[in-house]
This record gives structure tokens, sequence and C-alpha cells, in this order.
């Protein structure tokens, strides 16, 4: 097991967020947190990461309490992607390569170097390699946070809205990678997301939020209209396209 999450509570200003939020995550598992605006997804997320601080529950990381851990332990565990990434006058290089910075101890190695040419080659992104990152777009700058994520070597990695500015290709690009890693490295991954079809092909198992709770939660192959058409209050239809879910508005 490499995550546990129990009982998480989480209140803002004098409004409960997150209530005794439960799930576990193995090794090689996508998860999508799903829901609409204002669920608190994005919140769960940094509760997971302790960013946040929950009033109540517990946050296990292969074992350890995340909530007691130092900002660098936790840093070597997981991997976290903002939806909003910060541009600094870096190159996309040297930002890439921050991310190795909490097993750093005292000088950049080869091995570094390479983790970091091997994580933007992998991203398609070799001919912004010397362009500083404020001068990038924004799916341009998103692929750079996911890649230094890769670069921490995490055991869990987080992922708020991953393909919210890419175009289709680099939806499909990044999706495909974290799907690799996902597999080959036997890490566990979570992602929030909108497009539920997106989330439905990619991801092992799919958990709903709604008014701060789970509503439902199990594999992606299972996702019924009832459960859609609860969460977001929108009839629809699920089709299999090409062996994958698809799910269509039944307006």
């Amino acid at each position: 097991m490499i995550l546990s999450v129990s009982g998480i509570n989480f209140t803002y200003g004098g409004h409960g967020v997150l209530s005794d939020v439960d799930f576990d995550l193995e090794g090689g598992e996508l998860l999508a947190i799903l829901g609409p605006n204002g669920v608190g997804k994005t919140t769960l997320l940094k509760c997971i990461n302790a960013i946040h601080r929950p009033q109540g529950g517990s946050v296990m990381v292969e074992g350890r309490d995340v909530l007691t851990m130092r900002p660098d332990e936790i840093a070597r565990g997981i991997g976290y992607v903002a939806q909003r990434n910060d541009s600094a006058r870096l190159t996309v290089f040297d930002a890439v390569l921050m991310g190795r910075k909490p097993h750093i101890r005292w000088t950049v190695r080869d091995h570094d170097l390479r983790m970091v040419d091997s994580a933007i080659k992998r991203l398609h992104m070799e001919p912004l390699s010397l362009r500083y990152i404020d001068q990038l777009s924004g799916g341009e700058l998103q692929k750079v946070a996911i890649a230094r994520a890769m670069v921490q070597e995490p055991r869990l990695m987080l992922l708020d809205e991953p393909t919210s500015s890419l175009d289709l290709r680099s939806q499909v690009d990044i999706m495909t990678m974290l799907r690799r890693v996902v597999d080959e490295h036997k890490i566990a991954a979570i992602m929030t997301m909108h497009d539920l079809n997106t989330a439905l092909r990619y991801a092992d198992k799919v958990l709903f939020l709604k008014d701060g709770v789970i509503h439902s939660t199990g594999p992606a192959c299972g996702v019924t209209t009832q459960v859609v058409e609860e969460v977001y209050g929108l009839p629809v239809h699920i089709q299999t396209v090409h062996g994958h879910p698809m799910i269509i508005p039944a307006l």
C-alpha cells in the first residue's frame, strides 16, 4: 500500500470543505478525483501533501504519517503539480533540475543531469530546453511542472488538472506518459480532472466528490450513468468507443 487516507476532515472559514474522506491507493494505480467546481478536489490534494493541515484524519504514505514529516521528506516521497505554476527567470532545464533538490546533498551529479534530460525528452521539450520559462505558454509551463515532479522520483504523484492548459496532442502525450510512468515504476498517482472521458480512458479508479464527501468510488470501467447524473445533475449516456467508455450529455 502506497497511500492510505483515513477520515480526512477540513474546514475553511467555518465552512466544512471535506468530511470523513477515506481511500487507499496501491503502487501501479492511477486515481482520478472527479466532481463539480468547488467540491474540494484541489483541497484534498493539498491535504494529502500537507500544504493544508486537516482538522482530523491521517495521511499515510508507505507507512509514514505525512502530517508529521518535514517538508524535505515530503518532497522526496510526493511529487505535486499545481494547477497554476508561477514562472521565473530560469531556463526550462534549470526549472526541471529544481525537482532534484530534495535528493541533492552537496553538488549536482551526472545522474541528476541525466534524469532531467530524460524527462525533457519524454515530454518532447528538447527545443525548449534553454528557453526561459517566463517566455512559455501556459501549456508549455504545465509540461515543465510535470517534468519537475517526475525527476523527484516520488512514490506518489499528485496532479491538479494536469491537462487543463494543453492542446489535444499534448493532452494525449501527458496522459500516455503518466500512465507509462505509473505502470513501469509502480508508483501511485492521483489527478483531479473535469474531463470525465479523459479520466475514464486513463485512470484505474475514480473517486467522485459531492458536497465535501465521497459520493462513490470504484473502478473507472464501472462508472454508471446514475452516478454521473447524481454528482453533476445532468442526464448522460455512456457508450463504448474503441474499447473505452464515453460519457455523452443526454440533452
